[in-house]
């Protein structure tokens, strides 16, 4: 191996390890060609080769800077003092609701039955639960046809091992969740960009390519935070008729809106995935998929043949959450909480954001670009999203914040440290 390529081995050991964090400045080339004791043009080589791999991005007069991580969606929370880069919404007062509820779970006579083994179907009153849950204007599932996992990360990994075999096609919105890119990579699957507008995918890309599935965010899409509209849901689901193909439909961000899912227009192409990680808390979830029942037995056995089936503990817990009314208490207490977060947002930027999303997509003004803010915002101690993160190919100008986690006294500072750097440039601030 050339020693360019060791020495950016090293480096990047560095940044991995957290010796070197996003938005640390690295030393200018000279400097770091004398401690290194290597050519000037070496050391211009191991920074092409950083910036090649996506670890730095240099901003002109300002030096070379360790760039935020790239798939925010894989990393461990906390890694900045406000974390504008994961959504867990865990609102102060929802640990007393959820307390009592999971009192009944610790009586002797039902944790008996909690202790026991699980299984891909839950148990019938976990199913019957979650069908009330999850049910929306226009549709409400079988409970015979919901299906449990230990998340929704678990629930879209066996809905694309199901439908699209090892060296097959997922269509995918041209920025989409990156998690799925991921869970694609390991299981042999090739994802395929698909063009989207200002109303969600565009029915025509649909055609353009042979694809096996394809996953689609209908209702407060992540990261735009967009609602496919009447007409265009409608457009989408006759182009999947025409073609015959299936579709995964991702819900998670659901439970802070009424729309109705595709799977209301689609039900016998749809296979619906949500789960509890932000409805109640990430650290007490379950997945749900709602599959057809043609396709019911195909993905029950990925389920089961991946591992991902949910522990019956957690599935009694998710029953009495939502049959006694908690889980529904904490959704509604989310909903006004993320609304409340998006009116502190529309006083302090001008971004595209839906007043319902707990997340919003900001357009940068010139002359930011995605790597140079994220890099500054970083120096701050904000940690954001930049849109390479999402992109399935060429990446917008743009960022995404997710106003979940921190409280709300640190997310107005926060944005108006943000509203700061916006108004100043990558050579001044």
């Amino acid at each position: 191996m050339e020693d360019y390529r060791r020495i950016a081995d090293a480096v990047a050991a560095d940044i991995a390890a957290g010796r070197l964090r996003p938005g640390d400045r690295l030393p200018p080339q000279r400097a770091f060609a004398r401690r290194r004791r290597i050519a000037s043009s070496t050391a211009a080589r191991v920074y092409g080769e950083l910036a090649r791999r996506g670890l730095v991005v240099g901003e002109v007069g300002r030096g070379t800077f360790v760039r935020a991580a790239g798939e925010p969606a894989l990393a461990d929370p906390g890694g900045a003092p406000v974390d504008l880069q994961l959504n867990f919404p865990v609102l102060p007062e929802q640990a007393a609701l959820l307390s009592a509820s999971l009192a009944a779970v610790l009586r002797p006579d039902v944790l008996a039955e909690a202790l026991g083994a699980g299984g891909a179907t839950g148990t019938a009153a976990a199913r019957t639960a979650a069908a009330g849950l999850l049910a929306r204007t226009g549709w409400r599932p079988s409970p015979e046809r919901i299906l449990v996992t230990g998340n929704g990360k678990q629930a879209l990994a066996a809905t694309i091992a199901a439908l699209v075999p090892v060296g097959g096609r997922l269509g995918v919105e041209a920025l989409t969740y990156p998690v799925v890119r991921t869970i694609c990579a390991r299981l042999g699957v090739a994802v395929v960009p698909l063009e989207i507008d200002e109303h969600g995918v565009v029915p025509d890309s649909l055609r353009a390519t042979a694809v096996r599935a394809v996953y689609l965010q209908p209702v407060l899409h992540n990261p735009l935070g967009v609602t496919m509209p009447a007409h265009r849901r409608a457009e989408v689901v006759a182009v999947l008729e025409e073609l015959d193909v299936p579709l995964i439909e991702d819900a998670v961000y659901t439970f802070l809106s009424d729309d109705p899912p595709l799977a209301a227009l689609a039900p016998d192409r749809t296979v619906l995935v949500d789960s509890l990680s932000k409805r109640v808390a990430p650290g007490l979830t379950l997945g749900f998929v709602v599959p057809p029942a043609h396709l019911f037995d195909e993905v029950a056995a990925a389920v089961r043949a991946g591992g991902w089936t949910a522990s019956r503990f957690a599935v009694e817990v998710a029953a009495h959450l939502i049959a006694d009314g908690t889980a529904a208490a904490v959704q509604q207490a989310k909903r006004a909480d993320a609304m409340a977060r998006q009116r502190l947002v529309a006083e302090k930027l001008d971004v595209r954001a839906d007043p319902r999303s707990y997340h919003c997509w900001w357009e940068l003004p010139p002359p930011w670009r995605a790597d140079t803010f994220t890099a500054a915002a970083a120096r701050e101690g904000i940690a954001v999203t930049p849109a390479a993160a999402f992109a399935v190919g060429a990446a917008p100008n743009a960022v995404r914040l997710a106003l979940a986690s921190p409280p709300v006294d640190q997310l107005g500072a926060a944005l108006d440290v943000l509203a700061r750097i916006s108004r100043g440039t990558p050579d001044l601030t």
